[in-house]
């Protein structure tokens, strides 16, 4: 067990760990529209507990390729009632936004993390986050969830995003946060080349300065690789890949079927 405290809330977690998605959106890729009642989404984070997960993450605006931007105030009247609904003493709550005010407000109202998707880029999260001695998570991504997938280009990958990773991980070194997660971002710019060569190679990402957080579930490289549109199709490759992850050293996997994914990683350990 590892101990965090978390925005003032002491945490004993077992690694690795699932983080079960929570999209409180009408236009999610995955659950959009499946959790926008209080009631529904309170009870379905009580199911994802009890099938498991260690951390909740809430998001109030949809990221996949091609979604528009909703406004702070939006986003808030998501996400605002479910995380004061939920047990903050039960669970590392995680909030899944790109802005400050809405991270200040998840904050005061309990979250403990901040998933910040847009790599860093508003810097006033970096300052919340040191405020309010909250964890954090970095993800890499090439350009906005608007235009991101219209012709992601590099010329290494792996080694770009571990630069990537670098870059921010000093940025943030002086703000003595309890606990830094460095998520690549799958399918956040990138193609299906690209994809693969950050699974294959995720090693290569860890340091000590960070841990790694894995977010491929039931995504569209799924869909490319093994010819799997219906998304309730991509359990067996969004299992796979978090195994792979966990092989690899990776500290939490970001899941929307977290019974499947804590049953399969619990298995993983008997083989290690």
């Amino acid at each position: 067990m590892t101990e965090h405290n978390l925005n003032g809330q002491a945490f004993r977690l077992r690694y690795p760990a699932v983080m079960g998605i929570l999209n409180v959106t009408p236009d999610s890729f995955s659950d959009g529209g499946l959790h926008l009642e209080v009631g529904e989404a309170v009870d379905r984070v009580g199911q994802m507990l009890e099938e498991g997960a260690q951390f909740i993450d809430v998001g109030g605006e949809s990221t996949r390729p091609g979604s528009d931007p909703v406004s702070a105030d939006e986003e808030l009247r998501r996400i605002l009632p479910v995380i004061e609904a939920l047990p903050s003493d039960e669970c590392v709550i995680s909030v899944d936004t790109t802005k400050a005010a809405v991270a200040q407000a998840a904050l005061e109202a309990g979250a403990h993390v901040v998933n910040d998707v847009s790599g860093g880029t508003d810097s006033p999260l970096f300052d919340l986050a040191e405020r309010h001695q909250a964890g954090y998570v970095l993800m890499h991504a090439q350009g906005s969830p608007k235009t991101m997938q219209e012709a992601p280009a590099y010329d290494d990958v792996v080694s770009e995003v571990f630069a990537f990773f670098d870059e921010q991980a000093k940025r943030l070194a002086e703000r003595n946060l309890p606990k830094l997660w460095m998520d690549p971002g799958i399918g956040f710019g990138k193609s299906l080349e690209h994809n693969l060569a950050l699974m294959q190679n995720l090693g290569d990402l860890r340091d000590d300065r960070w841990g790694i957080l894995l977010g491929a579930s039931r995504k569209s490289w799924i869909d490319h690789l093994c010819g799997a549109p219906n998304l309730e199709h991509r359990l067996g490759g969004s299992l796979t890949a978090a195994i792979e992850a966990i092989r690899q050293g990776a500290e939490i996997i970001r899941a929307h079927d977290v019974r499947e994914t804590v049953q399969a990683l619990e298995v993983m350990e008997q083989f290690s």
